[in-house]
Order: structure tokens, then sequence, then C-alpha cells
């Protein structure tokens, strides 16, 4: 074998840099695109819809806790519904979390070319975009601890920067201008609005794709998780809320850099104060960029560990310690789909990838508590059965909302599914993969 077949992910990462992985993958929802919610919901249709989603992923997290320190592999919810189901859990829950941390990156990606763009006019979207591409892959190639130590300092900077923009807005909120047209579209908007509202926490389960990579992981996993959905509620009621009572919602709904413009709103675009925040802004951004890296590398990594894709996306750098050949394909994949769909169409595809997979990790959390029950978990979901059953429900609701109202998103959604799964029945595929001994079995016969 070649060094890079025969190398190993590295375990170096500690609480605090769980933490700071679990809220920068999902902080730039706190930045932008759960604004496009207001578009179909106004404002106080929108909080009901957060509300929810919110109930969501607290029982969610708090579930898939359990399911990551019992299984503490890097492909996280493939590997428990492979473990669960077989090869057809593992595909449907492998496509959907790629799918999520595909999609995501292009996203918020363009999302820095706009808040860019808003500072330096000469500089052009996509080109911003792809060159953050080209810069953060190259900073994830060298080794995890350097890329979690870099999450740390930009996702500390990104909370701070959201606190101070909180603390700026608030004395200018107004009761009166948060409730003008509070549910312009009834009730249909709050469940239009629940793809956006997922936007303010997707992601956040990106934590199990560095699940190898853990100190400790049997107490380290349930910190950074517990502590980071915490940080994520409070930021994002607050970030909304406030925003909300600034200016009505309709000049604010259609854009991608929500919070400076509305800070430009209070304090005028030219002051000095906006100019900064938009700058600082910066940092939510490439904190959520860096983290979806992270996690669409480790995604194909064990995908391709466990036959599903090409074996040498499976391959580890013997220098750095880092899945090379999966970052570059993520990121190629990233690029070609920067210049596909609009910032709304990519987030209702993410949500729709998210769903999809909280749903089969919920039922291979049923699933796995009855097929084996001495199984040692580490950390055991509080309130079973009503945690993961609550979380399941409504990751049901979200996703009949998303395909209804999302109707051809979906359509290609599944439809690229059922054509996966059918190459792999009509070519036999899938038997090789049951007959491979997968490393979480080897650590628990």
């Amino acid at each position: 074998m070649s060094a890079e077949q025969t190398a190993t992910l590295k375990k170096v990462l500690k609480p605090i840099h769980l933490w700071a992985i679990a809220v920068g993958l999902v902080i730039s929802g706190e930045y932008f695109g759960w604004n496009y919610g207001w578009g179909v919901s106004g404002t106080v249709g929108f909080l009901i819809a957060t509300l929810v989603v919110t109930v969501m992923y607290v029982t969610f997290i708090f579930s898939f806790t359990e399911l990551t320190t019992s299984i503490p592999q890097a492909g996280g919810p493939f590997s428990y519904s492979y473990r669960a189901f077989g090869w057809w859990g593992g595909l449907i829950a492998g496509y959907a979390t790629l799918v999520e941390f595909l999609v995501t990156p292009p996203a918020i990606a363009f999302a820095l070319g706009s808040y860019t763009h808003f500072l330096y006019p000469n500089l052009q979207v996509l080109e911003v975009a792809f060159a953050c591409y080209a810069i953060f892959i190259l900073i994830n190639l060298l080794g995890i601890k350097e890329s979690a130590t870099f999450s740390l300092v930009v996702t500390v900077l990104a909370v701070v920067e959201l606190l101070i923009y909180i603390g700026i807005v608030a004395p200018h909120f107004s009761y009166e201008t948060f409730v003008s047209e509070p549910m312009p579209f009834g009730w249909a908007g709050v469940f239009a609005a629940l793809p956006f509202a997922i936007w303010f926490y997707l992601a956040i389960e990106g934590v199990a794709m560095v699940a190898e990579e853990v100190e400790d992981p049997k107490k380290t996993i349930s910190r950074g998780y517990i502590y980071g959905i915490l940080t994520l509620v409070v930021l994002a009621l607050a970030v909304m809320v406030f925003t909300g009572g600034v200016a009505p919602w309709q000049q604010l709904s259609h854009i991608d850099y929500p919070l400076p413009a509305a800070l430009g709103i209070v304090l005028g675009r030219d002051s000095g104060l906006t100019q900064l925040f938009a700058s600082l802004g910066l940092f939510g951004l490439i904190a959520s960029f860096h983290g979806t890296i992270i996690g669409y590398s480790r995604q194909i990594y064990a995908l391709a560990r466990e036959g599903y894709l090409p074996s040498f996306l499976g391959n580890v750098n013997a220098r750095f310690q880092t899945p090379h050949w999966a970052l570059l394909a993520g990121g190629i994949a990233g690029c070609l789909a920067l210049s596909l769909g609009t910032t709304d169409q990519v987030i209702i595809l993410a949500a729709l990838g998210a769903v999809v997979m909280y749903i089969i990790s919920m039922v291979a959390l049923f699933a796995l508590r009855n097929k084996e029950p001495e199984l040692e978990r580490p950390f055991k979901v509080p309130a079973f059965p009503y945690f993961p059953a609550i979380a399941l429900a409504i990751s049901v609701l979200c996703l009949i909302a998303i395909v209804y109202y999302n109707w051809k998103l979906s359509l290609w959604f599944f439809g690229g599914l059922a054509v996966i799964a059918m190459l792999f029945g009509l070519t036999g595929r899938h038997k090789s993969l049951e007959t491979v001994q997968r490393p979480e079995e080897q650590r628990h016969p």
C-alpha cells in the first residue's frame, strides 16, 4: 500500500474546537439567507417558523449526540444509517448529507462575494467566491488542528461581532415596525418559511464529520454539540427579532447582506461603523465556509472509504493527514454550482438534504436502540423516546412543506437519489457493499 492509503486521520480536537466548528459551521446563517423567510411569511410568521425549527434542532442535537458518541465515525449520519439499515440506509443518508454539504458552501461563497462587493464595488462577486474556494481548500489541506484553530479564531470574532450588532440595533427596535404586516400570507407563509428558518441552524450536525479526529470523543462530542446549539439559539432569535424592528421587512427580505443594510438604515450607509461592520461581517461567513469545507471533505472521504464513491477520494495525505482528494473534488463541484441557481434556491436545496438526513438519523436511532441494546452509549438522549420523536415529527413536517412549495427542486433531489439507487441495484454494487466490514463494526462487534 502507498503512504496515503495507510495514513489515518489525526485525533487532536478538544471541546473548544468542537464548539468552534459547531458554531462556525452555522453562524453565517445569522448573517444572511434567513431574511428570505420574511419574503414568504412576514416577521411574525417567520418568528413562528423559527421557534418550531428551534424546537426541532434542540431535540435533534440531543438525540444526534447519542449516535455520534456511540459511533464516532467520519461518515456521521451515513455511518449510523448504514449500521441500522445496511447499504440502502447508508445510500440515503450519504446522498442527503453530501447534497447538503456540497450546495451550502457555494451559497456562502456567493454571500462572501456580495459582502465584499458591497464594500469594494470594483471586486466582482464570482471572482471573490472562486478565490475563497482556493484559499480555504489550501488551509484545510494543511491539517485538521490548524483548520480547527483557524475556525476557533474566526468563530469567536463572528460571535463578538453579532453581539456588537445586537447592542447597536437593539435601542432602535420598534415594536410597531416589527408587527407591521406580521403574517401577510397567513399560516401558509409559516410553512413556506420553514427552510429559511432551518438555515439558522443548518449544518451543525457537521461536527459528526470530524468525530474520528476528536480526543476522547465519548466526553468531548456531547459538550461541543450542546454548547454550540445553545449559543446559536440565542444569537438566531436575537438577530432576527431586533433586525425586524429597525426597518420594514420588505426592505431587507431579498438581499444577501441584511445586517449591514440594517445598520445602514440605523446609522447611515456612509457611517464608518456601518462600513466596519460589513468588513468584520466577513468573519461569520468565513467561519461557516471554512467549516462546511471540513464537512464535505469528511463526508466524501467516508463514502469513498466504504465504496460508495471512487476509492481514491478516500485517501489521506501522508504528510498532513487530511483527505486531500476529497477536499479538491468537493471544491470543483462547488465552483461549478456557483453558476447555477440563486441564493434562495440553494438554501432550499440544502434544507431539503438536511431534513431527509435528520429523518433517517432519528429512525436509525430508534432502530439501533432495538437492534443493538448493548451498544456502548456514552451519552444517552434525555427524555427518550420523546426527544427523538419530536425531532422526527417536525423534520417530516418540514420535508412536506419544502416539497409542497418547491416541487421542481424536490423532483431534482429525489430523482437524483432514485437514479443512483437504480445504478447500485442494476450493477450489483450494493451486494459488494454489504460484505464490507466497516471500521465501527470492528470497534463494536
